[in-house]
């Protein structure tokens, strides 16, 4: 009787451990679906982790300075505000710091001042001469490079990237051209910008063009979330602006320019937005009519910071998923 009494003892305890343990997994397992949907619910899954810029200036030839000026100054601007060169793809047609003409070798400055050196002594040029071509633009911003293409040639943002393209050159209604001896069209960027969102390559993208007839670049556009702000509209020019008589040429364009001017009063801090920036916008000085295209692009201008494309993104992304360090691979 002991015996089979003792038995019963086991037993009876055996299926309170086993209740227990059963109660336990249960509570566990409700904390941590709890848990995964707090963790989940951190972040909105639609902001953006990531900002990139490409910066483009499509011109050869020394008389066409200020183009590569243009685009330095922007990538000044854009590093200054805290977008690493990680996330820079720089494109120079010509290397006009290096040009025989230069009065001031190894050097590029936007002001008959010059006051600011843009070239220095940390530039990483990604494209330079004639590695900028149309098909090369297209396959960086397709993702379609060959497979020895090494990592600072390639764009590698992601759906929850945004990209801010700059580019500058000689155009006119619904082209620009590249290395004076080809062209890109309209269409062909908003093909590669289809692509790109088909491809889940943007989240959003800010597209800025100085040219002569620069709105009609961005007229044939027709994928989401996108923002375009161009130099001049149909049938205008775009105008340079500071003349250097020491180099013989004009320095910057009078478009980007004034971006500059609002930018310098900025940091990688600032609330200013999107529609702060295209107000300053002035007809008289600038001599041509600016446009703005929002039809495509989902939020307000007026809601739309100017870190959120030419800052440092600080955001993290957590997932629900452990990530199996120190696990051996399974074959």
């Amino acid at each position: 009787m002991k015996a089979l009494s003792g038995a019963l003892s086991w037993t009876g305890l055996l299926s309170v451990l086993l209740v227990t343990m059963s109660w336990s997994s249960m509570v566990a397992g409700a904390v941590d679906g709890a848990t995964k949907r707090r963790i989940e619910g951190v972040f909105d899954k639609d902001d953006h982790t990531n900002n990139w810029a490409v910066l483009v200036s499509t011109s050869r030839f020394w008389f066409n300075y200020r183009h590569a000026a243009n685009t330095m100054s922007m990538y000044r601007t854009v590093k200054r505000m805290g977008i690493p060169d990680s996330h820079i793809i720089l494109m120079l047609a010509d290397d006009v710091a290096c040009n025989a003409r230069n009065s001031y070798p190894a050097t590029v400055y936007d002001h008959p001042q010059k006051t600011t050196d843009l070239y220095g002594d940390n530039v990483e040029v990604d494209y330079r001469g004639y590695e900028v071509t149309v098909e090369n633009f297209i396959r960086l911003l397709t993702g379609r490079v060959s497979a020895d293409t090494p990592r600072n040639k390639r764009l590698l943002t992601d759906d929850k990237s945004n990209i801010f393209i700059y580019m500058t050159g000689h155009g006119g209604e619904d082209f620009l051209k590249f290395q004076d001896s080809e062209e890109i069209n309209s269409y062909d960027i908003a093909d590669a910008f289809q692509q790109m969102w088909e491809k889940q390559r943007y989240r959003e993208i800010l597209f800025v063009i100085d040219t002569c007839q620069a709105n009609t670049m961005f007229s044939k556009f027709y994928s989401p979330n996108v923002l375009s702000i161009g130099s001049s509209a149909k049938g205008e020019n775009s105008y340079s602006y500071f003349h250097d008589y020491d180099l013989g040429v004009s320095v910057i364009d009078r478009f980007t320019y004034y971006n500059l001017e609002f930018f310098e009063k900025v940091d990688m801090a600032s609330k200013n937005t999107m529609e702060d920036l295209v107000g300053v916008y002035n007809v008289s000085l600038l001599r041509s009519h600016p446009g703005v295209r929002t039809d495509l692009f989902g939020r307000k201008l007026s809601e739309t910071y100017l870190t959120d494309f030419f800052g440092s993104v600080q955001n993290i992304e957590l997932t629900t998923e452990a990530f199996p360090i120190g696990q051996p691979e399974s074959k």
